[in-house]
């Protein structure tokens, strides 16, 4: 897992993350559960205490205040006058995964479009802020002394390669020369950069830079994606660096690091070091409007040098695994499955192994895996079939505990003394009275895991199934069909579910609105979890209902069994 850098200082309050939301919704249901089996007495708590459960937006946060970059944008007047000779139509360089425009003036890009790939507003993935009001990509970022001129706004001149998949930019204004090469491959995400500045013949200190945020930048709050990162050699980790981090100034880096870049969940645009790994890495915090909107938010920038004249290969691609893994072994811990990486990673590679061995739709991997776990799981739900089903024998004996203490406060030692007694009995009867709250356990993590699955994997990004666009996104129709059913399935299972033994009817009736609850919570989530929930209750019903058979018939052979004979008396 990567290591994160904490910075920041006064920030805004963080919004109450989803992940809390959802772990905030399970936690809940299963305390409910387990609380009306055993500890509420008879007298209810008002169901108004579960309303935090429904809490499912909050606030956007505030974007801070940015502090003012040492490069920021400038003006073209502030270059020498451009003449018609200077200025140069742009280049569009495309090769079969991009689309790139480079402008001389600067010698930076302009756009640089993904042509596998697309945004939410279905139009080629564009992974530049050209609405940011910064410097371009590829200009150039003096940590120490800075020339003169401005040499990111300057005319440069510009030769193209005869196969049109490189180019060069040159400047000099007689003290401070500049020189970049750009030289992309025909079918690779992998390209060459590198850039040499002297000033009166010495080499002049730089970094190349990427400002004002990276990646697809039609999702919704795209900036709460950025980050920037890089592996530190010597101690086999990677670092990254969330846009709050930098918020208070621009924070440095240097040692040995084999690469470093700029990322969301999905892209990556990643420079890897040639020489000796010796680089220097600047992030930034750079509060820009973006072109879908125009309220400015903080994302994240980079800038990086590999010594006096830089040489990189650099990445610009999606965050596939198996693709990073063949750029640099490393790479692959870019792809951040979080806290439950142990679990979630292995559940990534066994539906992506699914979907390109059997099934070649990541919809019906994930039903098949899904099935999978619950068959693997199938003795734990058992288990649990078993004690609700002998709870829901016990009832009427606790039912006639609780009656002998009905309306006594909790603290009372009559009350004390009843509840000791039933657990007495579920004790002797080999009940275990969380046992209803088995399933649910159950399936935290994997749902959790799921969950990080869709956030981070790319592979899922734009995955279809049946009427579903995107398995990563939440429905994209008026009204979202998946959580609806998974409403409905949630409903006929607890009705097929024994009740427990000794539960309050106020108690009762505030547990048939947790399907609701849980409706609510699943309602945007990405439509591959919400599967991969509805699944699980799909798979459980038809294994209560099997139980439930079962349970039938050997109570119907019991009540028609004649009764033993107990022999000599």
């Amino acid at each position: 897992m990567a290591e994160s850098v904490n910075g920041g200082g006064n920030q805004p309050s963080k919004p109450v993350s989803m992940e809390r939301n959802l772990l905030l919704a399970f936690l809940l249901a299963g305390l409910v559960m387990f609380v009306s089996n055993y500890f509420i007495p008879q007298q209810p708590p008002p169901a108004k205490k579960t309303a935090p459960v429904t809490q499912t937006s909050s606030a956007p946060e505030a974007p801070a205040p940015a502090p003012a970059a040492p490069e920021s944008a400038a003006p073209a007047a502030s270059a020498a006058p451009a003449t018609k000779q200077q200025v140069q139509a742009p280049l569009v360089i495309e090769t079969d995964l991009y689309r790139v425009v480079l402008s001389n003036q600067g010698g930076t890009v302009r756009s640089w479009q993904l042509k596998k790939w697309k945004g939410n507003d279905n139009k080629p993935l564009e992974l530049l802020n050209t609405a940011s009001g910064l410097e371009y990509p590829f200009s150039l970022y003096f940590p120490a002394n800075k020339p003169a001129a401005n040499v990111n706004w300057a005319w440069y001149k510009q030769t193209v390669d005869p196969d049109n998949l490189g180019v060069t930019y040159e400047y000099s204004d007689g003290h401070v020369n500049v020189r970049k090469v750009l030289r992309f491959q025909k079918n690779s995400y992998l390209l060459m950069v590198s850039s040499e500045v002297t000033l009166d013949g010495q080499p002049l200190p730089h970094l190349i830079q990427w400002r004002g945020g990276f990646g697809d930048l039609t999702v919704a709050a795209p900036s709460a994606n950025q980050r920037t990162f890089y592996f530190d050699v010597p101690n086999n980790k990677l670092v990254e660096m969330s846009v709050k981090d930098a918020a208070k100034g621009p924070i440095t880096s240097t040692g040995q690091f084999s690469f470093g870049g700029i990322a969301d969940n999905y892209f990556a645009a990643v420079f890897l070091s040639e020489g000796n790994g010796n680089m220097r890495m600047v992030s930034f915090a750079d509060t820009v409007p973006t072109a879908l909107s125009q309220k400015p938010e903080m994302f994240s920038g980079v800038a990086l040098g590999d010594g006096d004249a830089n040489r990189f290969e650099l990445f610009v691609g999606p965050k596939d695994i198996n693709l990073l893994r063949t750029v640099n072994p490393k790479l692959e811990q870019a792809v951040d499955f979080g806290w439950l990486s142990v679990l979630a990673k292995p559940l990534f590679l066994l539906v992506n192994w699914v979907n390109n061995s059997l099934v070649h739709n990541f919809g019906w991997a994930i039903v098949l895996v899904t099935i999978v776990l619950n068959a693997a799981l199938f003795p734990l739900r058992l288990g649990s079939m078993k004690s609700a089903r002998k709870m829901q024998a016990l009832k009427p004996q606790i039912d006639a505990i609780r009656d002998k203490v009905k309306g006594l406060p909790f603290t009372d030692p009559r009350a004390q003394e009843a509840k000791q007694k039933e657990m007495d009995l579920y004790k002797a009867n080999g009940v275990n009275p969380m046992g209803g709250c088995i399933p649910l356990l159950i399936q935290m993590p994997f749902f959790f895991a799921f969950y990080q699955v869709f956030r981070v994997a790319v592979e899922m990004r734009g995955a279809s199934w049946l009427w579903v666009h995107d398995l990563s996104q939440a429905e994209q129709l008026p009204i979202h069909i998946l959580p609806i059913i998974m409403i409905a399935s949630q409903f006929f299972m607890q009705q097929m579910t024994p009740q427990p033994a000794g539960v309050d009817p106020a108690q009762a009736k505030m547990m048939k609105f947790m399907p609701l609850m849980f409706g609510m919570f699943f309602y945007n989530l990405p439509s591959g979890l919400v599967l991969y929930y509805l699944t699980s209750n799909l798979v459980g019903m038809g294994l209560q209902w099997f139980f439930n058979k079962t349970a039938m018939a050997d109570n119907a052979a019991l009540a028609v069994a004649p009764p033993k004979k107990n022999g000599r008396k």
